[in-house]
């Protein structure tokens, strides 16, 4: 970790629709602020030295919301993949993503297929966009895969550990270091749960749309402060 800066950031990006609403506007132009500053936002985390950012863009349980919010929030996910994110690619920066296809649209699927096959070579960074995704839906199909390799003889179950359950996770991403959400919740809503195991956490009432280049520069240097003892002492 060079000058106390976390190679693996997280952010649960919080707080779009009450952005909206205290605005008097509709929650949909509390997504389209939000996606404007996570383009901005991403290129500025990785020009300060971090390696991996993994961002929560929509949740398994996010389609409990309205039909018309997420038609709305996946019409948004295909222009984000087809034309903004041409930015990060410009920047060297790798796009994955984590989550289950089932049931995303196949339009949604191809949008995303097309941004990590166009960044797949960049080597600046990688960014984890985890879409459809859930915690504990990641460890479960996790353990599913192991089961499936144990039972064809591809892994004996006593060699596994920690470190090789990483590998069965959506993306074989380090340890995350640092976990930030913005507009004042204090939870981790099923984010990234086995990654989570020792990261340092920052919650800030700052909505979404606002948490800019320099709310994340303020939350990098709190960081810093942190001391990391990993169970040391």
């Amino acid at each position: 970790m060079e000058n106390n800066i976390p190679v693996h950031v997280a952010i649960c990006m919080d707080g779009n629709g009450r952005w909206a609403t205290r605005q008097g506007l509709k929650r949909s132009e509390g997504h389209k602020a939000g996606s404007k500053t996570l383009e901005k936002l991403a290129i500025h985390v990785f020009k300060t030295g971090v390696k991996y950012l993994s961002v929560y863009a929509f949740s398994t349980d996010n389609f409990k919301r309205t039909k018309e919010e997420v038609d709305y929030l996946m019409n948004l996910f295909i222009i984000m993949f087809k034309t903004k994110l041409k930015s990060l690619d410009k920047e060297n920066i790798k796009v994955v993503f984590s989550g289950r296809k089932d049931p995303l649209r196949k339009d949604v699927l191809a949008a995303m297929d097309s941004i990590v096959e166009r960044t797949k070579n960049n080597t600046r960074g990688i960014l984890n966009i985890c879409l459809n995704y859930g915690g504990q839906e990641e460890i479960v199909d996790a353990s599913k895969k192991i089961i499936e390799d144990v039972n064809a003889g591809i892994i004996n179950k006593n060699d596994l550990n920690k470190e090789i359950f990483y590998k069965y996770l959506y993306q074989d991403l380090p340890p995350i270091d640092f976990f930030i959400r913005t507009s004042g919740e204090y939870r981790v809503s099923n984010f990234m749960l086995y990654q989570m195991s020792y990261s340092e956490f920052y919650f800030t009432d700052t909505l979404f749309p606002d948490f800019n280049e320099s709310e994340f520069d303020k939350a990098l240097e709190e960081f810093k402060l942190r001391d990391r003892r990993f169970g040391k002492n």
